[in-house]
């Protein structure tokens, strides 16, 4: 279920993904930590209908943080990297640990109405940095779509689905946040990079 973008493609999507960023005022959340950078050609981004990407590259075997959900839902946060454009992609694996195939609660998607929209994804994610006071939503392109793995719909018992979700940077002195996601516990995070 996941794809690899090439370097061309990857390109693309962090011009569309700066692009947003401007043109939404970074979702809503302030400045996101004022950082003006130019954006850097490594950022992990999607776009499109049924979009789903790995950005496990360079991740240890220990994850950061597990988050349980409903009905054997979990989800394993294995990196949080700031980019030099001013963003922080999340990634993990999502797993069904339960003994059924399990539908994706339509609630993981949140409950703005561009970002329902545009079908199921995890765009109701958020970081909170709670030294600056501050909740980060998952950005969004152009088009409304969130930058966030879409299309899973359901997760079959023991499989694992690699998962993304992009956020504006918090300031670069805050180095931890809680990462929510709707119906999971929340977790304390590190962002590196």
């Amino acid at each position: 279920m996941s794809i690899r973008f090439t370097t061309k493609a990857r390109r693309g999507m962090v011009a569309l993904t700066v692009a947003a960023g401007l043109a939404i005022g970074v979702a809503g959340c302030g400045s996101g930590g004022g950082d003006d950078k130019k954006p850097d050609t490594s950022a992990s981004a999607s776009k499109g209908s049924g979009s789903n990407a790995s950005a496990q590259e360079g991740q240890s075997d220990e994850p950061l943080a597990e988050l349980k959900g409903p009905d054997g839902l979990l989800l394993q946060i294995t990196s949080a990297k700031r980019d030099s454009g001013g963003f922080v992609t999340v990634s993990g694996d999502l797993k069904n640990d339960g003994g059924k195939t399990l539908t994706l609660p339509a609630q993981l998607s949140g409950n703005e109405t561009e970002i329902i929209r545009n079908g199921r994804s995890l765009g109701g994610a958020t970081l909170v940095d709670s030294k600056g006071k501050k909740r980060y939503y998952v950005l969004r392109d152009t088009d409304g779509r969130p930058l966030t793995t879409t299309g899973i719909t359901s997760v079959k018992s023991g499989e694992t689905v690699p998962v993304f979700m992009q956020f504006p940077a918090p300031p670069t002195d805050t180095t931890q946040v809680s990462f929510q996601l709707p119906m999971f516990a929340p977790a304390d995070i590190a962002i590196s990079g």
